[in-house]
């Protein structure tokens, strides 16, 4: 993917005092306006080329149905919730739409987005069941179509890995025991970093262990970061940056493209945009890395986490939510779109029909060297764990920067770090008035 940070929400606090109603008395709307005579909608996205995609839409199904959609360019991350909370406050958001997975229950819980399951309900089958429940926040409702997705997988040097006779870990247990067999054959090298820069990251790597940070029961929210299974991940990272076998610096720095560049760090825990990361941190290792799926819990299991993302939305606001839901299951399952889609704004769709054709008939440049690239990508989408994203999202991801970050630093504790993210995230939703149970 040519744009990497765009994928990882931004941690700066939604100005917007989010609204304190249960999340199942939400998103819910009138979507039985007739549309009759032409209509025109707004759609606000950061995905770029989004112009030209939509242009497609608007010379033919739109123009057939007398629909025409309006680009209007943003900002992503926390950046756009708050202007999209902050306008639809005023009842003026737009028609439609861009959100990130995790952000889409502050905006169910403040009333911004409609649910739209009439109009789109039998897109489901287009998409994995991990994939289509991030839109649906485990209810009836759908609240948006996915775009874009971002398995999780595990990126490493092929031609180091050879040179120190490292097999490819197929479990966590083995990844542990290749970063110690790398360190006693090369002191100087590491299999890889833990970030702490990047909540993102450890948010997909808790999803594939079973984690479920936030769900619902009547008019309350369970809050659940240090549950089993975030603690089984941040125990085993925390252990192995304790004893040195992996690196503790922050991803996306000088220090860490150098790393990658030079071969001090051979592997990387990463989605499936990773090659666009790396053709620009690592430009002269072109050709020498090699994909495969996470490492597992247990030989038996297969699945994955999911690290960024995006769906399309209509909000409540709009007064055409028929057409704008039809614009969006367009936008997101018909190939033109979906050609155009990747091919001008570099996203790897949600759609499952789309990941193996079109423009992912090849692979990455940066990959040349693996031919299946796709394919295998397509089959580990396929494994995406189900999310529990909740309503201040932007919260916990800061407190993880701040927590995990010193725990990195001081190669201290990770479980204490993740209680901090815990007890920050529970004491925020307390203060913005919403139900928690313990």
């Amino acid at each position: 993917m040519p744009y990497t940070k765009r994928r990882r929400l931004v941690t700066t606090a939604v100005a917007v005092a989010l609204g304190a109603t249960a999340l199942a008395a939400c998103g819910s709307s009138d979507n039985s306006k007739t549309e009759s005579g032409p209509v025109s909608l707004t759609y606000w996205t950061w995905t770029p080329g989004m112009d030209k995609v939509v242009d497609l839409w608007n010379k033919g199904p739109g123009k057939k149905d007398q629909i025409t959609v309006t680009v209007k360019k943003q900002a992503s991350g926390d950046t756009l919730v708050t202007k999209i909370l902050t306008a639809h406050k005023a009842k003026k958001a737009p028609d439609l739409v861009q959100a990130e997975y995790q952000a889409l229950p502050t905006l169910v819980s403040n009333d911004a987005l409609a649910d739209i399951s009439k109009e789109v309900g039998d897109a489901k089958s287009k998409f994995a069941d991990g994939v289509w429940q991030q839109t649906t926040l485990g209810t009836d409702a759908v609240y948006a179509v996915p775009q874009d997705i971002g398995p999780m997988m595990f990126y490493y040097r092929a031609d180091l890995f050879k040179k120190y006779g490292l097999k490819v870990p197929t479990t966590w247990e083995q990844f542990a025991e290749t970063a110690r067999a790398l360190k006693k054959k090369a002191p100087d090298k590491a299999l890889t970093t833990f970030s702490a820069n990047d909540s993102g990251l450890f948010a997909g790597l808790a999803q594939q262990a079973g984690a479920k940070w936030w769900t619902t029961s009547g008019d309350k929210w369970k809050v659940a970061i240090d549950d089993a299974a975030t603690q089984k991940v941040a125990k085993f990272w925390g252990g192995l940056v304790k004893e040195g076998a992996i690196d503790n610096q922050a991803m996306y720095q000088p220090a860490w493209n150098k790393a990658l560049d030079t071969g001090k760090e051979i592997a990387w825990v990463s989605a499936v945009w990773a090659p666009g990361t790396l053709t620009t941190a690592a430009p002269d290792t072109k050709g020498k890395w090699a994909m495969a799926p996470l490492p597992q819990w247990s030989e038996t299991e297969h699945v994955t986490g999911s690290w960024g993302g995006s769906s399309t939305a209509v909000t409540t606001d709009s007064q055409h939510q028929a057409a704008a839901a039809k614009f969006a299951a367009w936008l997101n399952t018909d190939g033109d779109a979906l050609n155009a889609l990747a091919k001008e704004g570099g996203i790897y769709p949600a759609s499952t029909s789309a990941q193996t054709s079109g423009a992912f008939s090849n692979p990455p440049a940066f990959f040349s060297n693996q031919a299946d690239f796709y394919t295998k990508a397509a089959e580990i989408a396929k494994t995406t764990a189900p999310s529990a994203w909740g309503p201040n999202v932007n919260v916990a991801y800061a407190t993880f920067n701040d927590a995990f970050g010193t725990a990195a630093k001081n190669k201290s504790d990770f479980a204490a770090a993740l209680k901090t993210m815990q007890d920050a995230t529970v004491a925020d939703m307390k203060k913005q008035g919403f139900g928690v149970s313990q």
